[in-house]
C-alpha cells in the first residue's frame, strides 16, 4: 500500500518535469525533495528555504545540511513574515499571508530558472485541519504532490526512514508564530521569547515541545512521557522562562497537541 503510493507520487513528479521545492527541512519537505531528486534527478529540482524571523536559525541550518546531503541545488531567500500586511494582526488567516508571500517569491525563481512547477509539502493529514496556507496555493498554481499521492505522516516517516533519511523521527515543527494566540499581536520581541524559551526546554533533552504564548503567560506543551522532567525542574524552568519576559509559566496536563492554538476557532 505504501509503496503503491510511493510509486505514485514518483509518478506525479515525473509528470512535471522539473520543480522548484519550498522547503524547510522539516520532515515532509525533506521527504519531498528526497523523492522529486529520485523522480526527476538533481538537475530538474531546486530546494529553496525562506530565512524569516518565524523560524529559528537552526531549522535553516539544519536545511542546509539537509539538502547537501541529498545532493541538490539549494538557494536561500531572505523573507520578513512581519513585513506582510495582514500577518501581524495574527487573526484565524495569518498562514494564508505566510504562504501567498512564500509564493509570491518562489514562482519568479521558478520563471527565472526554467522550473516548470513549484511544490510544498501539504500531507493528507493537513486536509482535516485548519490549513489557510492551502488556499494560497490553489490560487497560486502550487501543487503539493505527498497529498495528491495520499501520503500521511506515519507513511512518510516509515518511507523516510527505509531511505535513511534522518528526519524520519524528527518531531513535528511549525512556525514560531504558531505559538502565539490569535489576535495577540506578532512581533519579533515575542517570536524570540518562543524561540528561547523552547530552546531552553530541548536542552533539558526534550525534543517535542511548544510554548503557547498568552500574553504574559507561558504554557509549555511536551509529552506525557516529559511532564515528569518538566515538573523535576518546575523552579528553574519557571525563572529562566520568565526572564526571557513571561510572568507566568504553566505546563498543559493535557500534553503536546499539533495546532492546539485552533481550538478558538468555530
Amino acid at each position: 500500500m505504501v509503496k503503491d503510493k510511493y510509486q505514485k507520487l514518483v509518478s506525479i513528479l515525473q509528470e512535471m518535469k522539473s520543480v522548484v521545492v519550498a522547503f524547510s527541512g522539516g520532515v515532509d519537505s525533506t521527504f519531498l525533495l528526497k523523492a522529486a531528486v529520485d523522480a526527476l534527478g538533481s538537475e530538474r529540482v531546486l530546494a529553496v528555504t525562506a530565512d524569516s524571523e518565524t523560524y529559528p536559525s537552526s531549522e535553516l541550518l539544519e536545511a542546509k545540511e539537509l539538502a547537501k546531503r541529498i545532493g541538490v541545488e539549494h538557494q536561500v531567500i531572505e523573507t520578513s513574515e512581519l513585513a506582510i500586511p495582514g500577518y501581524t494582526e495574527n487573526d484565524k488567516n495569518r498562514c494564508y499571508f505566510c504562504k501567498n508571500s512564500l509564493f509570491e517569491l518562489l514562482i519568479p525563481v521558478m520563471e527565472e530558472k526554467g522550473y516548470e512547477n513549484v511544490v510544498y509539502g501539504v500531507i493528507s493529514d493537513d486536509m482535516n485541519e485548519h490549513r489557510p496556507g492551502m488556499k494560497a496555493a490553489k490560487e497560486k498554481g502550487v501543487r503539493g504532490p505527498l497529498q495528491e499521492a495520499q501520503l500521511f505522516k506515519q507513511e512518510i516517516r516509515e518511507l523516510s526512514k527505509q531511505f535513511g533519511l534522518p528526519t524520519w523521527d524528527k518531531p513535528s515543527f511549525a512556525c514560531l508564530s504558531s505559538r502565539i494566540a490569535y489576535g495577540e499581536t506578532i512581533t519579533k520581541e515575542k517570536l524570540t521569547k518562543v524561540e528561547k524559551a523552547e530552546a531552553y526546554l530541548k536542552s533539558h533533552g526534550i525534543r517535542q515541545v511548544r510554548v503557547r504564548t498568552h500574553q504574559e503567560m507561558a504554557r509549555i506543551e511536551v509529552e506525557p512521557k516529559d511532564m515528569k522532567m518538566v515538573l523535576d525542574n518546575h523552579e528553574a524552568i519557571s525563572k529562566e522562562l520568565q526572564t526571557y519576559g513571561y510572568k507566568y509559566v504553566t505546563l498543559d496536563l493535557i500534553g503536546y497537541q499539533s495546532g492546539s492554538m485552533n481550538k478558538v476557532l468555530s
